[in-house]
C-alpha cells in the first residue's frame, strides 16, 4: 500500500488554548493510538491534503522533529461544521505483526457481457473493509467484471484470498448485473430473460 508522509511537532500542551492557538497558526492537531502510550503532535492542515482528499487508502509515516518515526493509519478525522476545515485528527500505530482493519476502495475492471447488452451494473459497496497485516494491505480490491452475463453477481466469498480477510459476510453482492428494460437478449442469458420476462426498472448506473 502507498504511504504519505506527514512532518509534526510534538505537542506538550494538549488545552482548549494552545489548540486554538495551533489552529490560528494553520496547524491541526492530532493523536497516535495504539503504541504504550497516546502521543499528541501537530502538522499542517496542508499536509492532509493527498490524505484526506481522495478516495484512495493509504498508510502514514508520521515524522516528528527530534528523529521519532510511526507507521500509522488515520483512524478518525473531524472537520469544522461551516468552514470544512480540519480540526482535529486521530492515528492508529501500525506494528507489522499486529493485524489491522482498514477500509479499501474497490476497483472495478474490465466490461460486462451483461452491461453491453443494455444491462445495469449495480454496486452495493465503494469500499471493503479487510483485517490484515500491514504488509499485506492493498492499495485497492479488484474486481474484474468482464464475465459478468445478466442476473450474474460477484460475492464478498468470492473475492478473498490468503493475504486478507474481508470482513463482510461472504454472500454479500460487491457486483450484479440487473436486467432493464432496454436489455438486449443473448443467447447465453438466463432463460427468463429468453422467455420474456418482465425486467424490472434500473436500480443503478455503471460508473
Amino acid at each position: 500500500m502507498k504511504s504519505i508522509t506527514i512532518n509534526g511537532s510534538q505537542r506538550e500542551s494538549v488545552g482548549k488554548k494552545a489548540t486554538k492557538a495551533l489552529r490560528n497558526a494553520g496547524q491541526v492537531p492530532c493523536v497516535l493510538y495504539g503504541g504504550d502510550k497516546p502521543v499528541h503532535f501537530s502538522a499542517p492542515e496542508l499536509a492532509f491534503s493527498k490524505l484526506v482528499y481522495t478516495p484512495n487508502a493509504h498508510t502514514v509515516v508520521i515524522n516528528l522533529e527530534g528523529g521519532e518515526t510511526f507507521n500509522a493509519v488515520l483512524q478518525d478525522i473531524q472537520f469544522h461544521p461551516v468552514t470544512d476545515k480540519i480540526l482535529h485528527v486521530d492515528f492508529y500505530q501500525l506494528f507489522e505483526d499486529k493485524e489491522i482493519s482498514l477500509n479499501i476502495p474497490i476497483k472495478v475492471v474490465g466490461n460486462s457481457r451483461g452491461v453491453k447488452n443494455g444491462g445495469v451494473l449495480r454496486r452495493p459497496y465503494r469500499k471493503l473493509r479487510i483485517k490484515a497485516l500491514p504488509a499485506n494491505l492493498p492499495d485497492f480490491i479488484e474486481v474484474d467484471i468482464t464475465p459478468l452475463k445478466i442476473g450474474d453477481k460477484i460475492n464478498v466469498g468470492d473475492l478473498q484470498n490468503d493475504k486478507y480477510t474481508i470482513l463482510h459476510p461472504e454472500n454479500n453482492v460487491v457486483c450484479q448485473v440487473r436486467t432493464s428494460r432496454t436489455v438486449v437478449v443473448d443467447d447465453d442469458d438466463d432463460e427468463e430473460l429468453e422467455e420474456g420476462a418482465e425486467a424490472p426498472a434500473a436500480e443503478a448506473t455503471q460508473e
